[in-house]
C-alpha cells in the first residue's frame, strides 16, 4: 500500500516553506474559500463554478489559478470538458467556516 504525500512538503525546508506559503495565500482568501466550498460536491466546470459563486469568468480563472497552484485544486477532463476538484489539501475546507 502507497502512502499518499502531501504536496506542500519536499525535502527541502526552503522549498516546504515556499509551497506552505502558496498554500496559505490560496486559502486565505473568503472568495477562494468559497470556491472550495462549491468544489466539496464534486468536480465543476468553469460554468457551474461562475453559477455556484457569481464571479465573471476572468476573475474566478484568477482565483482558480491561485488555488491550483497553492495545491488546493486540479484540473483534469471529464466528458471532454475541463472540470475543477478538490486536492486532498483543499479538502481544508471541512474545518474551516
Amino acid at each position: 500500500m502507497s502512502e499518499k504525500r502531501s504536496k506542500t512538503v519536499s525535502t527541502s525546508i526552503e522549498e516546504t516553506r515556499k509551497y506552505h506559503s502558496w498554500y496559505l495565500r490560496a486559502i486565505n482568501s473568503p472568495v477562494r474559500r468559497e470556491i472550495l466550498q462549491a468544489l466539496k460536491g464534486g468536480c465543476a466546470t468553469i460554468e457551474d463554478l461562475h453559477s455556484r459563486v457569481g464571479l465573471d469568468n476572468e476573475t474566478l480563472k484568477w482565483h482558480l489559478n491561485v488555488l491550483e497552484h497553492g495545491f488546493c485544486v486540479e484540473k483534469d477532463i471529464k466528458h471532454g470538458k475541463l472540470v475543477y476538484k478538490l486536492t486532498q489539501e483543499g479538502k481544508v475546507i471541512d474545518y474551516m467556516e
